[in-house]
């Protein structure tokens, strides 16, 4: 195993990643940055989570010419929290002279444009506002580098292909051009074949052999149960922190105002939100404010924050790779993580193929329902359980808060829906009450 000097990578920014506790390159890492230090294009098919963001970045950052007030390097991204993530990282690592600039959709053009028209090294942005830019005149791509297309497989299903071909034809034709993407599309084969000059190949494991981390489980229910059976879950696991994804807004939209209702601590977050509401409450989870982040797929792409322990596939994905991208969003960094699925019976034949596209048969499990009373103490389990892992764990949380508001247990008593989990061809079955 290589460490970064050996890489390649210069001093000051080693330092940079030891001071943010990065000291063994990840198998993405070590693979591209010599090729892309050398000028290489390179096609890298590696997952989110592997640490492929800091593959680029590292590189960048140390062939930026501060000189130069143009933009030297550009990294195009399919969504505005995968664009924020990136320019976050940059941030990490830059020297104060390199600026960076993130430019997407919902963010005040005036201050992009004053950011613009001054010195900007490097810019991260949506295909869209980018493109923006370029028909105001206001972004000018003729002296840019270094590109890179991340995520390019959901960019390219999304509908970005004209966009993203406009963009790379503005930018000068000796770029170097570096195409991250989760998995090898027809469409990412045609766009490296006709923009990547002779380039490296890096392939890391596919993603489900390097999600060993994550314990993945199937609820078997109804539509009418699907929401007790999620609530009944939560309370029996208490996750620190999770993601419920939603197949439409609609249902992300009336699962937050239930569980709003219920008292779990929660947020919604879709496509349809303004992005300043966006950013807060992408702030807000990373901060172990909410709790429970109840978001549509647009949120699986980028979605990268420490501590997620759980994730909920309330609503099961469309296919393989949606799945694959989901439950990504925890058991991050080697950290241990639980993906549960809830299927209902009209989803069994979707569910065969996410299995057969995982080359793994999940465990499958139901809810038995018993009535128990159970007393309320005034704080929430999972409230105090926050609390004391922000103060056990600071990496997770840069503050507590004494303000915290209650959730559940601020109700006063009342019954509720205790879980007795039972195993398919296990007749062995554990009651809530042994959990307590």
């Amino acid at each position: 195993m290589q460490n970064f000097i050996q890489l390649g990578v210069s001093q000051p920014l080693q330092h940079a990643l030891k001071k943010n506790g990065i000291a063994v390159p990840t198998p993405i890492q070590e693979q591209a940055i010599p090729h892309i230090l050398a000028g290489r294009d390179v096609l890298a098919q590696a997952q989110t989570g592997t640490g492929k963001t800091i593959s680029f970045i590292l590189p960048i950052l140390d062939q930026i010419n501060i000189d130069q007030g143009y933009i030297q390097a550009l990294i195009v991204s399919p969504t505005r929290e995968l664009a924020i993530q990136i320019t976050n990282e940059f941030q990490k690592y830059k020297s104060e002279e390199i600026n960076v600039l993130a430019v997407y959709g919902g963010q005040d053009v005036e201050r992009q444009l004053k950011r613009l028209a001054g010195n900007v090294h490097i810019v991260v942005g949506t295909p869209g506002r980018i493109l923006d830019h370029l028909r105001r005149e206001t972004i000018e791509l003729q002296n840019v580098s270094m590109l890179v297309l991340d995520e390019a497989d959901q960019m390219l299903h999304i509908g970005f292909i004209n966009e993203v071909e406009t963009i790379i034809s503005e930018t000068s034709s000796t770029r170097q051009t570096m195409l991250f993407s989760a998995t090898l599309t027809d469409q990412v084969k045609k766009v490296s074949q006709k923009y990547l000059r002779n380039p490296v190949s890096v392939k890391i494991a596919e993603e489900h052999k390097t999600l060993d981390e994550i314990k993945q489980l199937v609820y078997e229910t109804t539509d009418r149960q699907k929401q007790a059976s999620l609530c009944q879950i939560i309370d029996e696991h208490r996750p620190f922190l999770a993601v419920i994804f939603c197949r439409t807004k609609r249902r992300a939209d009336k699962l937050y105002e239930n569980l709003k209702g219920l008292g779990y601590n929660c947020d919604v977050l879709h496509g349809d939100l303004s992005q300043p509401k966006r950013e807060r409450v992408m702030d807000r989870f990373r901060e172990a404010d909410i709790q429970y982040l109840i978001a549509t797929d647009v949120a699986a792409r980028g979605l990268d924050v420490e501590g997620v322990t759980h994730v909920f596939n309330y609503d099961l994905p469309e296919d393989v790779d949606s799945y694959i991208h989901r439950i990504g969003r925890t058991g991050r960094a080697g950290s241990k993580g639980l993906a549960i699925t809830f299927v209902t019976p009209k989803d069994f034949s979707q569910l065969k193929i996410i299995e057969k596209g995982i080359g793994l048969t999940l465990p499958k499990r139901t809810l038995v329902k018993e009535v128990q009373h159970t007393e309320k103490t005034g704080r929430n389990d999972n409230q105090e359980r926050v609390t004391n892992q922000k103060k056990s764990n600071p990496g997770s949380s840069k503050k507590t808060r004494s303000n915290q508001k209650e959730t559940r247990s601020g109700r006063k008593s009342k019954s509720i829906m205790g879980t007795r989990v039972s195993k398919k061809g296990n007749s062995r079955s554990t009651t809530k009450s042994n959990h307590k």
